[in-house]
């Protein structure tokens, strides 16, 4: 990775509202990518944004396992995440052996979000996992964990539970459906080692998203 580390020093969360743990400042200073070690082992979330830089989750700044990043301009103050976007925080792991589907109980209520892909084979929802009621399904290879979302907070949008999941395999091009009464797509989730950039290697044109070149993404509503 470019950079060296840059972080600031670690303070309590604040417990006025919504903020838990430990916090830490982690900076792109002149734009460049830095490393910051963290005293969790889950992802970083963001709990204030300080640059003028809008910082978003796989596309300027990402991490887990006591390491995070930050790019393109990002500084913010991060905590650690507790599985998905507006979650419940508990997750559940299934895992496609020998390619073979397997459906696994979950017990959620809600949407089922992809919070950490295990394998190597890519977990493509709709395609490789998906959801069944109160379970999830995986197949030819996809190994993961999920949690669920909740209604509240979260993306935008008029559902704030709604996602879509766009991979380009093969560096292919590719459209997924994209509801455009949920609003302009974000990228939430980087799925891929290419890092998926707008108006490079994805974008929107109102009733889908594309992706190309390796981008692999989960996009929420902004």
């Amino acid at each position: 990775m470019r950079g060296g580390s840059a972080s600031s020093g670690l303070r309590p969360g604040w417990n006025g509202s919504n903020w838990s743990g430990q916090t830490l400042i982690c900076s792109s200073t002149d734009r460049r990518r830095r490393e910051c070690r963290t005293p969790f082992n889950g992802r970083p979330a963001l709990v204030e944004n300080i640059s003028g830089t809008r910082c978003v989750e796989g596309v300027n700044f990402g991490g887990g396992n006591g390491v995070m990043w930050v790019d393109q301009g990002c500084r913010g103050r991060f905590t650690e995440g507790r599985g998905g976007w507006a979650g419940s925080g508990q997750t559940i792991r299934c895992e496609s052996q020998n390619n073979r589907e397997r459906t696994c109980p979950t017990g959620f209520r809600g949407q089922a979000v992809l919070v950490r892909q295990l394998s190597g084979s890519a977990c493509v929802e709709g395609r490789t996992w998906g959801q069944r009621g109160g379970s999830v399904w995986v197949s030819n290879g996809c190994r993961a964990e999920f949690s669920e979302r909740r209604g509240g907070g979260g993306w935008g949008g008029s559902n704030p539970g709604y996602s879509v999941t766009c991979a380009s395999d093969n560096n292919r091009r590719r459209s997924c459906a994209w509801d455009r009464r949920q609003g302009r797509p974000v990228v939430i989730e980087n799925l891929s080692s290419t890092r998926c950039r707008e108006g490079d290697n994805w974008g929107w044109d109102g009733n889908a998203v594309w992706v190309d070149r390796g981008c692999r993404a989960r996009f929420g509503a902004r």
